[in-house]
């Protein structure tokens, strides 16, 4: 089978965008059956101190020296699209055998999809998606392995309709623009809070996903809009910057407004204990466990689906307390 899809998939063509491999893949690539594998992870750049991006990154390099394979993994230093590009082609010309990417958004680094694809390297999405109308999945990239960002958006919306009884003036701190989870958790929180006769959304705008730029929102738009109740988070680190802005404009986490977010760092879920946020929807950033067998799976013949989804949870007060030790 692996001798197939080899022949089916790679041909010389000597009018192909030039790669560092002699052959080129026109179809998926196969990825031959080893007891050890290199492969090169492209993690997208966030500043550090990203409890959930550190989790993320550390789950594939214990994974990977867990089963003895080697981590091609460089952090990079800047978020700049050019830079997450010229990332992946460092990883194409060291010829590794597959390729973990986290995309920054979904249209810029889908090319770089389709660049690996050519160079015969099988590609997997984590966490993030890329822009499937570029890097089309199953030809391009085996499968994108992450979370479901629109049902974490419904479900902080169930939780917050069933906390104020369907009435809220709501604030939302968005993440990085046109990013997938940013705009799937928007979409899914929005549906639903749309449905809401008593709920409306008053303003929209983006915290990039960093606690600072949160921070910074926040304190421009609570004073701008006295009437909210309510500030949703895309994520936990932005909710963080939330409460400090809130504590610097003289109001009180949890009392004078309700904040809902999602991700589950253990600063979050002890801000529930604390009572300063209502609830967290779970976003699992421990990846590495479920790609690499995913990997083998592939490698071994097995059909894999093109996604592939974490289950997530709801904390509020009622389990936070019990989650507390393995939050990240």
């Amino acid at each position: 089978m692996i001798l197939a899809l080899w022949a089916a998939g790679c041909s010389s063509d000597a009018g192909a965008p030039v790669t560092t491999n002699a052959v080129v893949c026109n179809a998926l690539p196969p990825l031959a059956p080893k007891a050890t594998y290199t492969v090169g992870f492209s993690q997208l750049w966030e500043p550090p101190g990203n409890p959930w991006r550190e989790t993320n990154t550390a789950s594939f390099q214990d994974e990977a020296a867990a089963r003895g394979w080697t981590l091609v993994y460089d952090p990079g230093t800047n978020g700049d699209s050019g830079a997450a590009v010229a990332r992946v082609q460092a990883l194409i010309d060291a010829k590794v055998d597959a390729i973990v990417l986290a995309p920054h958004d979904e249209t810029t680094i889908a090319p770089s999809v389709v660049a690996a694809r050519k160079a015969c390297i099988p590609v997997f999405i984590e966490d993030r998606s890329v822009d499937t109308t570029i890097a089309i999945p199953g030809i391009d990239y085996v499968s994108n392995i992450g979370s479901d960002f629109r049902k974490e958006g419904e479900s902080t919306a169930d939780w917050l309709i069933a906390k104020t009884g369907g009435q809220a003036k709501i604030i939302e701190i968005e993440g990085t623009v046109g990013s997938s989870p940013a705009v799937l958790r928007k979409q899914g929180f929005d549906a639903r809070i749309a449905a809401q006769p008593g709920m409306s959304i008053l303003v929209s705008q983006s915290g990039d996903f960093v606690q600072q730029k949160g921070h910074d929102v926040a304190l421009q738009l609570i004073p701008a809009y006295p009437t909210a109740t309510v500030i949703f988070s895309h994520n936990d680190a932005m909710s963080m910057g939330v409460i400090q802005a809130m504590t610097e404009l003289g109001k009180v986490p949890g009392r004078d407004l309700l904040i809902v977010s999602i991700d589950g760092i253990r600063a979050a879920t002890q801000a529930i204990i604390d009572g300063k946020i209502g609830e967290v929807t779970e976003c699992n950033p421990k990846f590495g466990p479920i790609v690499f067998d995913t990997m083998v799976k592939y490698a071994n013949g097995e059909t894999i689906p093109l996604e592939l989804k974490n289950v997530d949870r709801v904390f509020d007060s009622t389990n936070a307390a019990t989650y507390l030790p393995e939050s990240y």
